[in-house]
């Protein structure tokens, strides 16, 4: 019966017969399952982690459209006198700007409806951005107005009522 040398786990025969030392070396089952459970924990912490990271990285898009909306809509207030008769920008000759439709926008669309104030129809607005269905933005709805509230009536994919554009948490 053969016995191991302890430093190096090589067998040491007692036979006569000269045989080359076998050294055992490698990771047993147990070792690699380890690790892959290890690894399969850090992916499942990282990746909703990264998706979230990813999905906020689309939300600028929307404050800098409603925000760039509102600006053109006071101008438009300034040379007209009202924010629009039955639509919102919709005097005869308005700016290409007025149908809300943008080519550079990859996440949201923009819609602007008009609102009453002090009991005129026309002094008042509200600019919505819709995340675009099968985007990452998909889920979340802006808006400001003509006063600049900001708010938030969907955050990813819920119903919220919020005073303010969120990104992270469901509170300002």
């Amino acid at each position: 019966m053969p016995t191991f040398h302890p430093a190096c786990r090589t067998a040491i025969s007692r036979s006569p017969v000269m045989r080359v030392p076998v050294i055992v070396r490698g990771f047993t089952l147990i070792e690699v399952m380890i690790v892959v459970a290890i690894v399969a924990i850090l992916a499942s912490v990282a990746l909703p982690a990264y998706s979230d990271y990813v999905r906020r990285g689309s939300l600028p898009e929307a404050f800098t459209g409603l925000s760039d909306y509102r600006v053109k809509m006071e101008q438009y207030y300034q040379d007209n006198r009202n924010y629009g008769a039955a639509n919102c920008a919709d005097v005869a000759g308005a700016p290409s700007w007025a149908t809300f439709t943008t080519t550079n926008s990859t996440f949201f669309t923009y819609a602007c409806a008009l609102t009453t104030v002090s009991g005129i129809l026309g002094q008042g607005y509200t600019i919505t951005a819709t995340g675009r269905s099968g985007t990452r933005a998909d889920g979340h709805v802006y808006t400001v107005d003509y006063a600049g509230a900001h708010a938030t009536t969907q955050f990813k994919g819920a119903s919220v009522t919020a005073g303010c554009w969120l990104t992270k948490g469901t509170s300002c």
